[in-house]
């Protein structure tokens, strides 16, 4: 299989997509997507388990996003998110680091203890961290922000996953991760053959595969071998898949126009992407598929309407127990937060 999707610290932006964002940021609800808009499930919290916040103002700065990107390179807080997301329907969100400093575990967690949150929002309801694996600091590391109920687990590139299960270190410090009860999420490169193999080494450590795997929405059906490393990931019980950055692949899958104009607003057609996300229903079942928006990132190929109009409809047809795990339950299985 080849990712098609970029790394989150890619920098690429086009005018498209700039001002797509001073729109969508200027309004409580983004106008694109909003005509096939489902409502959301009555009387349903709804997790958006995949957001990134960060703030550039800081006296450090931020590793990412760069400063290159104007469509990423500004404050991007909790209430921005809360004021867009709130009309939409979703009432809560895990936050998932976008930098390798460790005190970056500790501001995102401060974040978190200090978001107001508007009435019927739950707000940040954990935090999926960054901590280095296999590596003397990280026991320590791991026993300071663990003691934080918000944080619940960290976040791991596939192919340094991979890597790092061969040597005794890397699986010990995976080990204490499980035994505090926290997940793993793996993100680009291999991983849905990362998360397997993460999975048989460490049974009882809860593993999160990001982006559909990484998988290229393009043409009419999966490609076989991304369809086989679904079911292969599936098989293990304690692998969660987060359907998240459907737009964004299928955004980045189009060829890049030869004279250097920008590629197309992907589909927003809910059918479009029904094979993709009809595998995993039928590889993972409804009760370990995630919800996510990658937001702010989401933003290079549409907004966070579209990104909800193209996943409701497809998730409606399974019916309510299936939109309720797969909005809340499911979330709430692989990470654990505290609720109340």
């Amino acid at each position: 299989m080849t990712p098609s999707l970029p790394d989150l610290h890619d920098t690429t932006t086009t005018r498209r997509q700039f001002l797509h964002v001073a729109t969508a940021t200027t309004a409580a609800v983004p106008l694109l997507g909003s005509s096939h808009l489902a409502a959301a499930p009555p009387d349903q919290p709804v997790i958006d388990t995949h957001t990134h916040f960060y703030d550039p103002r800081r006296p450090q700065g931020v590793p990412f996003p760069s400063k290159k990107d104007l469509l990423l390179y500004r404050p991007v807080l909790p209430e921005e998110w809360q004021r867009l997301v709130q009309p939409l329907g979703v009432t809560g969100t895990v936050v998932v680091e976008a930098s390798p400093w460790p005190e970056d575990n500790q501001w995102l967690l401060d974040l978190a203890e200090g978001q107001q949150n508007r009435p019927g929002m739950q707000g940040i309801v954990g935090v999926v961290g960054n901590l280095p694996v296999g590596t003397a600091e990280f026991a320590g590391l791991l026993k300071r922000f663990a003691a934080n109920p918000l944080f619940r687990g960290i976040r791991v590139n596939g192919s340094k996953l991979l890597a790092g299960l061969e040597q005794s270190d890397y699986r010990r410090d995976l080990g204490q991760l499980a035994d505090r009860g926290l997940a793993l999420d793996v993100n680009h490169g291999p991983s849905f053959a990362a998360a397997t193999a993460a999975a048989r080494a460490i049974p009882a450590l809860r593993i999160v595969v990001d982006h559909m795997g990484g998988g290229r929405i393009a043409g009419t059906s999966p490609a076989a071998d991304w369809a086989r490393q679904v079911e292969t990931a599936a098989a293990r019980p304690n692998v969660f898949l987060k359907v998240s950055a459907l737009i964004e692949s299928a955004f980045y899958a189009q060829p890049q126009p030869a004279d250097g104009s920008e590629r197309p607003a992907p589909p927003t057609d809910p059918g479009f992407y029904r094979p993709w996300v009809e595998h995993v229903w039928r590889a993972f079942g409804q009760k370990r598929l995630l919800f996510g928006s990658n937001w702010p990132v989401s933003l290079r190929a549409g907004s966070y309407a579209d990104v909800l109009a193209v996943i409701r409809p497809l998730v409606g047809e399974h019916g309510p127990e299936a939109e309720r795990w797969f909005f809340a339950d499911a979330a709430q299985t692989a990470y654990r937060w505290q609720q109340g």
